[in-house]
């Protein structure tokens, strides 16, 4: 209605949730099935599905790396499966990364926003391969200890790096309150750690994998203190004002198993009620486990591993809810994975033989060879799909389907009316042969809806080719306000008076109320009220004068709205051959 803003999206929306799985189980398996089988028929052509996994640097694979991979790859596949939560489409740029964006720098700050816009314009495509992509890199590392997962492996440091930046707001290093327990320095940069040491030779990994990755987590805890003594985190105050204490409160409020909520819920009570003592024991722990770290690459003593390991995990639970629960959760966070890379960086492990292949080669050969090729097929299908929707294709109506529902399809004689323009010229419903006409009704004086209203159909048109037969009809749905001075001042001040064949139509009340009802539209309004309210409705009338589609359209300050309402009515536009 005119003078009311937009109701909130709904994440879960039916439709939206519907469409998604569509693309997700039927549209992206078919592909997925196609392009494997085209995969395999070539390995076996060539005989390479053969000799999957089967030579001697594989076989000596260090144990550290096998772990690391196995680890890893099962992140990743996990991560992958969080994707397809249904609220993933509508909820994943505006509910995750648009609240990382605030307080970071104004050219972090752009690109994020860039992101954001990118994927809303594209939710469901995006939310479709990032979800495939995400399954078939982790599958790949799983299964394959040679070359192929090698490759996979840097496709993740740079996929995980892309998403440390623009997903994660650089992991929140220039976030006021960044902490080691809400997350920093981001999940996805110790993915990219990982995967580097995935991709190198099994001789350089044998040789610095574990000096490397206990100095670079020593280092993270160390400048984890800095971060964690700021008076500005929040950690050295008591009661609820504590920021693990607000922050259990916050998580524990969402659906979750009992037991959980009550470990987090009884960490935040006891944060709050130490208030700053809570907070040396975290400072201490980290100073402890970080000296320890750094000099365990020359003691080799594992100690310090351990303290990270079971410290990372015990954080993990209390001050990131096991990073499951609490919101739209997208992956393990960052400590479970910090935790994953000190075990495996332990210099015990270090020394430890390569493991003995308990299964025969030709098995895990065989079936190795295809869960790859599967995985293959849905990382080449995904990065394609996603490529052609940023590239190609036009804007979704995704938002719009979660704000209005769906557009109602009709074939009925289309109520016909003659009314003055804002040229002082007669204009009848039709009466250009051959054109299309989208209708809607407008408040001349109306400063909520009805400029967003005709902000979107003036897109519309600037969307459409030059040649497009088809007539915009705007009427004016004021009892009180219906002159051509308010028609006029409305076209000059909200800029639509050169859109292509846009008719803002008046008339006498008795004309321009029998319109109203005969396209049931509602118009209520009072001679001291400033505009009126009135129902948001679009319509679609063929060149045959043949009333097509209803569209309700409840208009939004959200850019993202703007562009799925625009290309909502584009696409029904297309079905009476408009283009």
């Amino acid at each position: 209605m005119s003078g009311m803003y937009s109701r909130s999206i709904d994440l879960t929306s039916f439709l939206v949730v519907h469409l998604f799985r569509h693309a997700l189980f039927v549209t992206g398996t078919l592909w997925i099935c196609a392009l494997a089988f085209l995969f395999l028929v070539v390995l076996i052509a060539t005989r390479t599905i053969f000799r999957f996994n089967i030579f001697p640097e594989g076989n000596n694979e260090p144990r550290a790396r096998t772990y690391l991979r196995w680890a890893f790859g099962a992140i990743w596949l996990v991560d992958g499966i969080l994707q397809f939560q249904g609220s993933m489409p509508l909820g994943l740029a505006n509910n995750v990364v648009r609240p990382l964006a605030a307080g970071t720098p104004s050219w972090l700050h752009s690109l994020m926003i860039h992101g954001i816009n990118i994927w809303n314009a594209h939710p469901i495509s995006l939310a479709t391969g990032v979800a495939w992509f995400q399954v078939g890199l982790g599958l790949i590392i799983l299964v394959s200890r040679g070359r192929t997962g090698r490759w996979a492996a840097l496709v993740s440091v740079v996929w995980a790096a892309g998403i440390w930046l623009i997903g994660n707001g650089a992991g929140g290093i220039f976030v006021r309150g960044a902490s080691i327990l809400f997350g920093w320095p981001g999940a996805t940069m110790i993915y990219v750690v990982a995967g580097i040491w995935l991709f190198v030779s099994n001789e350089r990994f044998r040789d610095s994998f574990s000096p490397f990755v206990l100095k670079f987590l020593s280092l993270v805890f160390l400048v984890a203190i800095i971060f964690q003594s700021l008076p500005a985190a929040g950690f050295w105050h008591g009661g609820d004002s504590n920021a693990l204490t607000a922050m259990t409160q916050s998580m524990t409020s969402v659906a979750q198993p009992h037991p959980l909520a009550w470990v987090v819920r009884e960490g935040g009570v006891i944060s709050g009620r130490m208030g700053g003592g809570f907070n040396i024991v975290v400072i201490l722990w980290l100073l402890v486990t970080g000296i320890g770290l750094w000099l365990a690459t020359k003691t080799r003593r594992n100690w310090s591993v351990y303290s990270a390991v079971v410290g990372c995990l015990i954080l993990w639970v209390v001050a990131e809810d096991a990073a499951l629960y609490g919101g739209l959760s997208t992956d393990f966070n960052s400590l479970l994975p910090m935790a994953v890379l000190a075990w495996c960086a332990m210099p015990r492990l270090a020394q430890a033989p390569a493991r003995n292949q308990r299964l025969r080669p030709e098995l895990t050969s065989g079936v190795g060879a295809v869960v790859a090729t599967f995985a293959a097929a849905m990382m080449v299908t995904s990065a394609v799909s996603m490529f052609v929707a940023t590239t190609v294709a036009s804007a979704e109506n995704t938002f719009f389907l979660a704000q209005n529902g769906s557009a109602t399809p009709l074939n009925t004689v289309a109520p016909r009316f003659t009314l003055t323009d804002q040229f002082d010229k007669t204009y009848s419903l039709g009466e250009h042969p051959g054109y299309a006409t989208l209708i809607t009704f407008l408040d001349p004086v109306c400063w909520t809806d009805c400029p967003l209203l005709a902000s979107q159909v003036a897109q519309v048109r600037s969307e459409l080719s030059k040649n497009a037969k088809l007539d915009i009809v705007a009427v004016a749905a004021d009892p009180y306000h219906e002159t051509l001075a308010n028609v006029r001042h409305f076209i000059a001040i909200h800029h639509v008076g050169n859109v292509k064949n846009f008719y803002f139509v008046t008339g006498q009340l008795a004309k321009t109320s029998k319109v109203w009802s005969e396209y049931g539209i509602g118009v209520t309004m009072t001679r001291t009220d400033a505009m009126s309210i009135h129902d948001d409705y679009m319509y679609i009338v063929n060149a045959q004068g043949r009333l097509k589609w209803i569209i309700p359209d409840d208009p939004s300050v959200s850019a993202s709205l703007k562009v799925s309402s625009v290309a909502q009515i584009i696409s029904l536009l297309a079905t009476q051959g408009v283009h």
